[in-house]
């Protein structure tokens, strides 16, 4: 009985030192992978700032002096909106029953009176 009480007590000692050692490997932070991490972040956003200062530099080649107004080809084009009619207005309160007059009482809230048949 001692010898299985002592070989249980080794098993639980050794499973406890593995957990021990899994747990520490888990949560111990590594540097390298961090500056790993980081590195390729940084790498990135300057690649996109890049892109934007371009794009700015690009933009600020453009010239608007309004010579695209007298040409020929600006003057062709067609408008094909089409004009807004003007709607009727509704009624001024949309949930009141039909055929009663809506008033404005004197503290500013709307009064509902129904007509009389």
């Amino acid at each position: 009985m001692m010898t299985l009480l002592s070989h249980n007590k080794l098993a639980v000692a050794l499973v406890g030192i593995l957990i021990a050692a899994g747990a520490w490997y888990v949560f111990s932070d590594s540097p390298q992978t961090n500056t790993l991490l980081s590195s390729d972040a940084d790498l990135v956003e300057s690649e996109a700032e890049k892109g934007i200062v371009e794009t700015l530099l690009t933009l600020r080649a453009v010239s608007l002096s309004g010579t695209i107004f007298s040409d020929t080809a600006f003057g062709a084009l067609k408008d094909f909106g089409t004009q807004i009619v003007q709607e009727p207005v509704g009624r001024p309160n949309p949930f009141a029953p039909r055929g009663a007059a809506t008033t404005t009482g004197s503290s500013g809230s709307q009064v509902i009176t129904p007509k009389k048949p």
